[in-house]
C-alpha cells in the first residue's frame, strides 16, 4: 500500500493527477485493502469476519427527489417502488439507490451512505465484531446496522434480506 500511496503522491506533485483524482486513488487503496484485497496491493492479508458480496443501495440526498427519479427512470430504465411521495427506491439489477429529499442546509445533493450486505447475517455476532473493534453499531432493522467509517463516513452494512425491495 505504501508503494501505492508514494506513485499516487508522486503523480499530484508531478501535476499529472488532480487532487480529487489523488484522493479517489488513496480512497480506492484503503476500500481494497479493507476488503480484502490487500495481498494484491502488497499489504499482509488478515482474516475478515464479514465478506461483502454486493453494494446493497446507494441512499442519495437531492433537491427534488421526484426529478432524480424521473430521469434515472428515463435514462436507465431503473424500476421505481417504495415511492411514498418523499423518496423512493431505484431498482438495478440486486442493487438500488434510495432517492430522498437532501438533509444538506443548503439542499445541494450528497450521498448519505452507503450499504453493503455481507455474505452471511447472525445480527448478534455482527453486532459484537463491531463492538469489538470499537464501534457504536446502531440497529436500522433486524437486518442491518449503522455504523461509521474511520473518516466518520455513514456506513451500513445489511444481510442479504434486506436486498429484497418493498
Amino acid at each position: 500500500m505504501e508503494k501505492v500511496v508514494i506513485e499516487l503522491l508522486g503523480q499530484f506533485e508531478r501535476g499529472k493527477i488532480s487532487r480529487r483524482q489523488l484522493v479517489q486513488g488513496l480512497t480506492l487503496g484503503a476500500l481494497a485493502a479493507a476488503a480484502g484485497s490487500a495481498p494484491a496491493l502488497g499489504v499482509p492479508s488478515r482474516r475478515s469476519p464479514f465478506k461483502a458480496i454486493a453494494v446493497n443501495h446507494i441512499s442519495y440526498g437531492v433537491a427534488d427527489y421526484a426529478r432524480t427519479r424521473d430521469f434515472y427512470a428515463g435514462l436507465f430504465g431503473m424500476q421505481v417502488s417504495g415511492d411514498d411521495g418523499k423518496q423512493c427506491n431505484l431498482q438495478f439489477g440486486d442493487n438500488y439507490v434510495i432517492a430522498r429529499k437532501s438533509r444538506q442546509p443548503d439542499g445541494k445533493p450528497y450521498v448519505d451512505h452507503i450499504a453493503y450486505t455481507i455474505d452471511t447475517w447472525d445480527q448478534k455476532y455482527v453486532a459484537e465484531e463491531l463492538r469489538r473493534r470499537g464501534m457504536d453499531p446502531r440497529p436500522d432493522t433486524d437486518e442491518s446496522f449503522h455504523v461509521k467509517d474511520p473518516d466518520g463516513y455513514d456506513l451500513q452494512i445489511a444481510s442479504r434480506k434486506l436486498m429484497s425491495l418493498p
